[in-house]
This record gives C-alpha cells, sequence and structure tokens, in this order.
C-alpha cells in the first residue's frame, strides 16, 4: 500500500508573480526539496542544474536546509551559480514553489518511497531521479519523467535535456505526471488500509 496525498491541495497554487520573480525572462524553474542531508545528494542536484543551464536557461530552487546547506552555497560560488540558484530555506507550503516549476530533481541515494517526488507530479512538474527505493514505484520511466543510476549526473543533464527538448515535449511529461499523481490521492489509498485493517480484524 503506498503513501498517499490529498490531491486537491496542490491544484490551483499557480503564481503568475512568483514565477515571473524567479524567472523574469522565462528560464526554466529547476527545484529540489529535501533536508541537505548527505543522502540526498544535494551536491548532485546543483551539478545536473549546472550541465542543463550550459544548454538552456534556467534556475535552480533549492527548498529546506541541513547540514549540506554551507557546502553547496561554497559549490554554487565555485561554480559561479550564485546568481541562479536560490536557497528558499524551510518552508509550509512547498507547493507554492513546485506550482511553478517545470522539473523536479531528486538523486537521492536511498527513498523508502519519495513522497516530494509525488507532491511534485500532483503539481504537474515531472521528476528525474536515482533509480532506487521506492522511486522506480513511483516516477515511471519516459512518462512522468526519468530514472537514472545512482550519482549518474551526466545521464541526468541528458534526461532533463530531453524534457526541456520542446514546448510539447515539456508538456505531455507535466500532463503524465499530474495524471499519474491522482493514483495516490487519500480517496484512492486509504480504502486500501481499511481494507487490510477489516482482515486483520
Amino acid at each position: 500500500i503506498p503513501n498517499f496525498i490529498d490531491f486537491k491541495h496542490y491544484q490551483n497554487q499557480y503564481d503568475k508573480e512568483l514565477k515571473k520573480y524567479i524567472a523574469p525572462n522565462g528560464e526554466k524553474i529547476i527545484t529540489h526539496v529535501s533536508n541537505f542531508r548527505k543522502v540526498k545528494r544535494v551536491e548532485d542536484v546543483i551539478r545536473v542544474f549546472d550541465g542543463v543551464n550550459k544548454e538552456i536557461s534556467s534556475k535552480l530552487l533549492l527548498v529546506g536546509d541541513g547540514p549540506e546547506r554551507l557546502k553547496m552555497e561554497a559549490l554554487c560560488r565555485k561554480l559561479g551559480l550564485c546568481d541562479l540558484v536560490k536557497f528558499m530555506g524551510k518552508s509550509k507550503s512547498i507547493e507554492a514553489f513546485l506550482s511553478v516549476s517545470d522539473l523536479f530533481l531528486l538523486p537521492s541515494e536511498a527513498e523508502s518511497f519519495g513522497l516530494v517526488a509525488l507532491e511534485s507530479m500532483a503539481c504537474g512538474v515531472p521528476v528525474v531521479s536515482s533509480n532506487v527505493g521506492g522511486l522506480p514505484e513511483l516516477n515511471v520511466q519516459g512518462q512522468t519523467g526519468y530514472l537514472c543510476d545512482l550519482g549518474d549526473v551526466e545521464g541526468m543533464v541528458t534526461k532533463a535535456l530531453d524534457i526541456f527538448k520542446d514546448d510539447k515535449t515539456l508538456e505531455t511529461f507535466k500532463g503524465k505526471a499530474l495524471e499519474h499523481s491522482k493514483k495516490y490521492d487519500l480517496k484512492e489509498v486509504i480504502p486500501l488500509y481499511e481494507k487490510l485493517y477489516a482482515s486483520v480484524l
């Protein structure tokens, strides 16, 4: 039985002004949300973004905080990305950032499920993730996004650019991500728990 979300909570969150503020020149918005621990491989996120931005003008939103943040800020300075990467800190309304995003990156070395990836999909955002843990069950290869081997930064760059290759392709991925996320709405999943409890009783 999978994790679940309240699907309607992620709908109608799009903020035109926020989008314009983050990407005033129509840049693609790439997002990552985590607790900035080593297991989340935030360095991979930044390096994937660096590779994508060399081909397509983009901005990176890093939402969250944790022990690796200072190192990641230093890496951005080293790569000359300070004007393109925004550290948003902790947020209780990540759906606001997800709703204006074009791609979500999740290169973790371990994910039991990947709830934040599901939240991204519910906002109509495709996902490029590592092929670990529960992510292959959630992120459908070539439909809701792409799965790559752990640590394959170049592969993730390639897959992100594939999603961004034209507007039609991007919109197709967004639509499929949104549609797939509906399967995890609480109305679909809670009855599975109830059925299990009933069988045990």
